[in-house]
């Protein structure tokens, strides 16, 4: 079972059950910021040492003051229990459950309220290049999880020169085709080791935000540098959890 980890974040109320792997293997991904189990820069999480049952998850929540239910990962939809943590969730505990990050290879779920999913690129080849996926799937999954009554919330890298400025107008030109109330995050790219790609400046992000908000209600951005991804904590309250499991 991937799941590996259950935080708290006690002043917001809400749990975060973690998991290890991924269905895309993505050359940008800001997870190779930190070592992997080698201790070389670059590389995916570590392996954990073991990984949790359904039942310990749900023993450690039930003791829990919970309003949310995140799963977050490396990829949490690749978790085979996460349905019925899902069920958990809404038919046990009462809570709001949503996928914290995803990216959107299985959707729409049952018993889930909402999930924040990274739409990688517009352009097929740009897709295939950094997923090794389609990108058709991945979209239609979006918009059937919406139409559904999934919350949506979407967030996109900008990589000058990679997933560049048309393709961000026209993944938020896309979204705003289901609802222009649907939130776009844009993260600038943080310089994996052993890509070539730069970091956006602070004018071409300027840039990016408008692109999104020519179609888009709520654009926000994130410029972060490889020390600030890596210590999140001190920057935002969200991130400061305790480890119950």
């Amino acid at each position: 079972m991937p799941f590996h980890k259950v935080t708290y974040n006690e002043k917001r109320r809400f749990a975060t059950v973690h998991n290890y792997g991924c269905t895309f293997r993505c050359p940008i991904c800001s997870y190779k910021l930190r070592s992997g189990a080698d201790g070389v820069p670059g590389r995916s999480h570590p392996r954990p040492d073991r990984f949790l049952a359904a039942d310990e998850i749900k023993s450690v929540l039930r003791t829990t003051r919970v309003d949310t239910l995140y799963f977050m990962g490396g990829e949490p939809t690749t978790a085979v229990e996460l349905d019925d943590l899902l069920a958990f969730g809404k038919r046990e505990l009462g809570v709001r459950t949503s996928l914290g990050h995803t990216n959107g290879s299985r959707l729409p779920i049952p018993n889930l309220d909402a999930a924040n999913v990274g739409l990688k690129a517009w352009d097929e080849a740009t897709h295939l290049a950094c997923t090794g996926r389609p990108k058709a799937p991945i979209f239609s999954n979006v918009e059937a999880a919406f139409r559904s009554g999934t919350e949506i919330r979407l967030n996109v890298v900008f990589v000058p020169g990679l997933v560049d400025l048309d393709q961000i107008e026209e993944i938020a030109r896309w979204a705003a085709g289901l609802s222009p109330a649907i939130p776009l995050h844009i993260c600038g790219y943080i310089p994996i080791p052993g890509q070539n790609h730069l970091r956006p400046t602070a004018a071409q992000m300027e840039e990016a935000v408008a692109c999104g908000r020519r179609h888009l209600r709520e654009v926000n951005s994130s410029h972060l540098t490889a020390a600030e991804a890596l210590d999140l904590t001190s920057r935002d309250d969200r991130f400061a959890s305790t480890r119950l499991l």
